[in-house]
């Protein structure tokens, strides 16, 4: 802990595939880089992760910390563990004239203060950064059926493109209250049937679009769920509301996602509808030196692979932006 007062160029909050790999592109560019995580991944239920070439089936845990492992094998990266950034704070103004100033980072070249919360509400501390990179992911509510989080990441998942391949040409379930019901099951449909829609007594779907999946062989019932059925995290059978029972075996579930961002609260940043930071194709904000990348960023959730992508990409920007050249991507 004697590391973190800095000042740095970068700080990258969160440490999932987005954040690491972006603090390893960035180290790797000779800057210094503290990541703060918060150690509370989306997917900490997800036994196996599918679809990260070279780590195909490998546990998001490990992956991470084989991530983690790289990162800090380059001097100059500091990572902390299982703390949370409190605020970021752009600064206005220099210190110059100040008593002390010449032993401070101006707040021109590093514009940002990082309030990083301690072990204890007294312990909390800031850090001066260049740069802010965003990488924090969603938090996740999945639908009110009692039991759910008893299956999830073992037997119901959120990711079809992650996931549908392990549950090819099994009796599956998808749970959900949203309006995008008819093109997940479309989806989910592709690896596949019999697949059973259980919209949990919400009018998620109408009538016109319950006829359409009826087209493709997919059956939707919209009547209230009692209970999920089963054994250790494996899944058997959804028990509606009257008694009746539907045998599946596995499934997916349409959670509501929720970017964290509540930390950047103080700052005048865009959002979509859905409160995902808007970037450009190159991972800036509306805020002149903060970035994000990752699921937190729009549109929202992607396969681990895809935001590791991200986060090397917008790693690249950073450190051109810092240097002041444009080099097409």
């Amino acid at each position: 802990m004697g590391d973190p007062p800095g000042p740095y160029d970068c700080v990258v909050i969160g440490a999932g595939p987005a954040g690491l790999s972006a603090a390893l592109n960035l180290i790797r560019a000779r800057l210094t880089v503290l990541v703060v995580d918060s150690d509370r991944p989306r997917h900490a239920a997800t036994m196996v992760s599918h679809g990260f070439l070279t780590r195909d089936g490998v546990p998001p845990h490990e992956l991470r910390r084989l991530a983690r492992e790289e990162v800090e094998s380059y001097p100059g990266a500091v990572i902390l563990r299982r703390r949370s950034v409190q605020t970021v704070v752009q600064t206005v103004g220099q210190t110059e004239g100040r008593p002390g100033a010449e032993s401070e980072p101006d707040s021109v070249s590093h514009p940002f203060t990082v309030v990083i919360a301690g072990r204890s509400p007294s312990a909390a501390h800031s850090v001066r950064a260049r740069t802010v990179l965003v990488a924090t992911g969603l938090r996740e509510t999945l639908p009110a059926v009692p039991g759910i989080r008893g299956f999830y990441g073992m037997s119901l998942f959120s990711c079809a493109a992650c996931d549908g391949y392990e549950l090819t040409d099994r009796p599956l379930a998808l749970i959900g209250e949203t309006d995008d019901l008819v093109s997940r099951a479309l989806l989910v449909a592709q690896w596949s049937r019999p697949l059973t829609v259980l919209t949990n007594g919400t009018a998620a779907l109408g009538a016109g679009e319950e006829a359409r999946l009826a087209g493709r062989g997919i059956t939707v019932e919209r009547r209230r769920i009692d209970a999920l059925e089963g054994d250790r995290g494996a899944l058997t059978a959804v028990r509606l509301v009257g008694g009746d029972r539907i045998p599946v075996t596995r499934g997916f579930v349409r959670p509501l996602w929720h970017p964290v961002v509540d930390f950047l609260a103080g700052l005048l940043i865009e959002t979509d509808p859905g409160g995902h930071l808007v970037t450009d194709r190159a991972g800036r904000t509306s805020v002149p030196g903060l970035y994000a990348a990752g699921e937190v960023a729009a549109p929202g959730p992607q396969q681990l692979i895809v935001a590791a992508g991200a986060g090397a990409r917008t790693a690249a920007i950073i450190t051109h932006d810092l240097l002041g050249v444009r080099i097409p991507h």
